[in-house]
């Protein structure tokens, strides 16, 4: 495999790459804010600015902006994991249940399809989030697709929460967009010119933090911020904006957290929007934590934002389907199924493929 191959991959998975994103330091960077001017604000914090733009044509965080360094990757890829003989002796994996037919028309689900890939149909509408389904030279699934993606029709619109490469797989979307060609694709500020070569016949919207998509529905679908950072290649980072989904129906909410390191932004959102009925939160990809906590909760601080937030159900994600980490696979899982307490004793148990609405 050739060098660049490898780095561009390992760019768009973990947390700092293997190139430093250098600032002159006789630069000086100022921080305005941004938005769609399209799309509206229907709810917001009452101090809202708009999302957070450097003078560098950068996206940063809200309350942490990210930083990455060569040196802490080599600490952690040359400094070994603690459970590897574990991990090579595990044969743990998720429970599957195959999909041979979608729900009549009518019926409220929300399918687990892996990792961060959901099927929700919320009052009458179909979404898909972060499809990353088919495996390439980066990413082997260890979760079957419960699925064919064949069977899928009159999915009204897919939601991509960042361009990193297990959220944003370019041959999932082209696959879904020969399937799917009338479905919008939801999406962050700058995505388009990403998503489009492979979506030609998509229409694309890109939305700032807190704000909500231009939608026929009745539903409504808000852009939320998460502490964590963007990178597809090895000299883009931040130049896409990433974040979470509050999807909200006349009866029902969701929070689709994506990736975030745990920070003030989840008290935020639900001060907001609301607490939600189920939160989808991820809880893997945290070890070690000394260098994951800033992008990627661990199922301990997943389980405190949850609290902090209200929400009604604990919906892990974000682990089982891909190794990406030094934890074992079903690590987090085992953690919430022994602690649930720390979720309210809300945590709906993860069956891939299985429809988790209660």
């Amino acid at each position: 495999m050739k060098r660049r191959t490898f780095l561009t991959g390992l760019a768009g998975i973990v947390p700092a790459s293997a190139l430093m994103y250098y600032l002159s330091p006789e630069e000086e960077i100022t921080v305005s804010h941004t938005s769609n001017p399209k799309l509206p604000y229907l709810k917001k914090p009452s101090d809202w600015k708009g999302t957070p733009l450097r003078s560098d044509g950068t996206f940063q965080n809200l309350h942490h902006p990210f930083s990455s360094s060569m040196y802490e990757v080599l600490k952690w890829k040359l400094g070994g994991n603690p459970q590897e003989e574990e991990k090579k002796k595990d044969t743990k994996r998720l429970s599957v249940e195959k999909i041979n037919g979608l729900p009549p028309d009518g019926k409220d689900q929300l399918i687990w399809l892996g990792h961060a890939s959901y099927l929700i149909r919320i009052g009458g509408v179909t979404l898909l989030t972060d499809p990353v389904w088919l495996d390439n030279w980066v990413l082997k699934r260890y979760s079957e697709l419960p699925i064919d993606p064949q069977q899928l029709r009159d999915v009204n619109y897919i939601l991509i929460s960042h361009d990193h490469r297990d959220h944003c797989d370019e041959a999932t979307l082209k696959l879904l967009g020969t399937i799917l060609p009338n479905a919008k694709v939801l999406t962050g500020l700058s995505m388009t010119s990403l998503l489009q070569p492979w979506l030609p016949k998509n229409q694309i919207q890109e939305a700032g933090w807190f704000q909500s998509y231009d939608l026929k529905e009745s539903l409504r679908i808000t852009f939320v911020p998460t502490r964590h950072w963007s990178r597809r290649g090895l000299l883009d980072t931040n130049q896409r904006l990433w974040g979470g989904f509050f999807i909200e129906s006349d009866d029902k909410s969701f929070y689709f957290m994506s990736d975030s390191g745990y920070g003030e932004h989840f008290q935020l959102i639900s001060d907001t929007m609301g607490s939600p009925d189920f939160a989808m939160m991820g809880v893997g990809t945290f070890k070690p934590e000394w260098f994951m906590h800033p992008v990627h909760v661990s199922p301990m601080d997943a389980a405190k934002a949850f609290r902090e937030m209200g929400g009604k159900h604990f919906v892990p994600m974000h682990f089982g389907t891909f190794d990406l980490s030094d934890e074992l696979l079903l690590e987090p899982l085992d953690w919430l199924k022994a602690n649930p307490s720390e979720v309210n004793h809300s945590l709906i148990e993860p069956i891939v493929g299985r429809n988790l609405l209660v």
